[in-house]
């Protein structure tokens, strides 16, 4: 497959012009406007603390590829935010050209995605698509908000004693930023009046009894232990619910999404525009295309060998200087200049970029900073492990005739799952989801049919962020390093999830059946075989639970991407971060995103996040008022 790959820059429309120059000196300085950092910095404005928000690119909030969350493919795709990171899944090359979207650069112009490439193109790897636009990743996504189950948060409170963490407390982070368009007003779980817009589907297509859809949802219910006739009203279920054992409860539930009831996206953006405008006047400034380099700090500290503090940022101003960026020009710079912050640095880049500035700013592991001639400020060896992600594998299929159904949403714990903690969302429905590559999605025809599943704690996050030099505008080695630990145990559950799922579809009757299924299981093998005839599986070379366990192992993907700057005890090597936020052995320095997280958080990390980044300007909000 052949992709056209654009090489000229596009101008963004932006909400801060150079009419309206950044001051030389603020409060605080927020690096980033994604899930974290955004919210983060209005919070702080808003407080009444001067506040600067640096964001490498523009500014889309009136732009309808990415205001209406209908059209997400197209948003992740789009070339005017994009950044390319091209990833590895192992450290066997041999095993991650296997994957069968695998990206190469033809060198004309052009992406080839597949297995056979042309002769001298450039090997990418796998594409992991960011955003770099204010609000960040919340502005392509496909905005699903779910919550972590509670042992994600807890897990916090066990490594740092630190009890704000748990997962009673966290709620109120949820209450504080919802504004919940789909349920009665009163509901104590859910908030009112934040700035994040919540909906839910409409899911009056379960009680047509005719759908196929809905014969595969009942279906699903026997397969997971749930009253088929109740299948209907469990499809509205609050997928946000609180109660005891919600983490252990097998349910459908209906998809809430960061989205008013309008279909329209509600992201940091939003609330970074509404503060903006606000009467109030609160004192935030947010500089676009603007590349921060390096963190700042004070020589004195450092010459006298003392705690090191953070001062301020050192930026390149300019569109698409990171190489991440498809529309980068080889050669292209910006000029460089110096910010001071008067109170703290923040950085908010994401999983990816985060350590990325730390390590250029001298603190990360001694090792490797040494290797590229950085100065060491402080040696924290976990700044960049610990990488962390959902697996995510689907099962993708072609129907006799079209697949008429709503979304299905499913919960569910498979029987070797460790704990009595579900261990997989699904998603059901007619789309084509297989991963990501220049173009995604495959568009399968009318008949099309898919369940996503994301496998949710995952046993190994043995995944790194490394330099490959000390220029701020390379991208960083990434490498996940899938399925490392306890890897044949989180494959064994991913074939019990399609296993289940793939009974469940030879509810749908005619006219869809049979179905021809494509992965993991392609319709001649015979697990897909017997279950279209009501057997048991069959043990057939083609398609036995092994080679289903292998098909995830070198078609997995995912895009959730956490942990870099791990929250961890003061016993830890390896934290990078306190309780609060603040980096280990410096001063006047917090990272505050998704890195921020020690485990991946449940299978959607975007409303946790903008959960954690409430919490942490609620923590540095205290310290302020301490200092004074």
């Amino acid at each position: 497959m052949r992709y056209r790959l654009l090489s000229a820059l596009v101008a963004s429309a932006a909400i801060v012009t150079d009419a309206a120059p950044a001051a030389s000196s603020y409060d605080y300085i927020v690096v980033g406007s994604g899930p974290g950092g955004g919210p983060l910095a209005a919070n702080l404005a808003r407080a009444g603390y001067s506040t600067l928000l640096i964001e490498a690119g523009g500014d889309e909030g009136d732009n309808p590829t990415y205001t209406d969350i209908g059209n997400f493919n197209e948003a992740a795709n789009d070339e005017l935010t994009r950044w390319d990171f091209w990833v590895k899944h192992s450290d066997d090359p041999v095993r991650d050209l296997k994957f069968k979207h695998t990206t190469w650069d033809t060198g004309d112009g052009t992406f080839y995605v597949g297995l056979d490439p042309p002769a001298d193109a450039k090997l990418l790897g796998i594409q992991y698509p960011r955003a770099a636009v204010l609000g960040g990743c919340a502005m392509h996504n496909a905005g699903v908000c779910s919550l972590p189950a509670d042992d994600d948060w807890n897990i916090i409170v066990n490594k740092t004693g630190d009890t704000s963490w748990s997962a009673e407390n966290m709620r109120k982070y949820l209450k504080k930023i919802e504004k919940n368009e789909y349920l009665p007003a009163g509901d104590e779980a859910h908030g009112y009046d934040g700035w994040l817009a919540t909906s839910a589907a409409d899911n009056s297509w379960a009680k047509n009894d005719s759908l196929p859809g809905t014969r595969m949802l009942k279906k699903m219910a026997e397969l997971t232990g749930q009253d088929p006739n109740d299948a209907v009203n469990l499809v509205n279920r609050d997928i946000l619910e609180a109660g005891d054992n919600v983490d252990e409860t097998t349910s459908f539930y209906n998809m809430v999404t960061h989205a008013d009831s309008k279909g329209k996206r509600s992201s940091p953006n939003n609330y970074i525009r509404a503060t903006l405008a606000d009467p109030a006047k609160y004192p935030l400034t947010v500089k676009l295309q603007t590349l921060v380099t390096r963190v700042l700090f004070d020589e004195a500290t450092l010459k006298a060998g003392s705690t090191p503090r953070a001062i301020g940022v050192e930026v390149m101003e300019g569109a698409s200087l990171y190489r991440a960026d498809p529309k980068h020009v080889d050669g292209t710079k910006g000029p460089v200049s110096q910010i001071l912050a008067t109170r703290e640095v923040i950085v908010a880049g994401g999983a990816f970029n985060s350590p990325q500035i730390l390590k250029l700013s001298g603190i990360g592991p001694a090792a490797e900073l040494t290797k590229f001639n950085i100065s060491v400020v402080k040696d924290l060896p976990g700044v960049g492990e610990n990488l962390g992600d959902n697996y995510e594998g689907s099962l993708l299929a072609l129907g006799a005739a079209p697949v008429q159904s709503g979304l299905i949403t499913l919960l569910f714990r498979t029987p070797s799952a460790p704990t009595k903690k579900r261990n997989i969302f699904t998603w059901c429905g007619a789309f084509s989801f297989e991963g990501f590559w220049p173009g995604f999605p495959t568009y399968h025809g009318p008949t099309q049919y898919t369940c996503a599943m994301v496998h949710m704690a995952p046993k190994s996050q043995t995944g790194s962020v490394r330099l490959v030099s000390a220029d701020p505008q390379d991208k960083p080695d990434i490498n996940f390093r899938f399925f490392e630990k306890r890897g044949d145990e989180d494959l064994h559950e991913l074939v019990e999830g399609a296993n289940l799922l793939r009974k469940a579809w030879q509810a749908a009757g005619e006219p869809v059946l049979p179905f021809d299924e494509l992965h993991p299981c392609p319709s001649s093998s015979g697990a897909a075989a017997a279950a279209a005839a009501g057997k048991e599986e069959e043990e057939e070379e083609s398609c036995t639970d092994a080679a289903q366990a292998e098909f995830f192992k070198t078609q997995a993907y995912s895009h959730h991407a956490t942990s870099t700057c791990a929250i961890g005890g003061d016993d830890d090597k390896m934290a990078v971060l306190d309780s609060k936020f603040r980096v280990r052995g410096v001063e006047g320095l917090r990272v505050v995103d998704a890195s921020a997280f020690p485990v991946v958080p449940g299978a959607f990390p975007s409303c946790p996040t903008m959960m954690l980044s409430a919490k942490a300007a609620e923590d540095i909000l205290a310290d302020a008022k301490k200092a004074e």
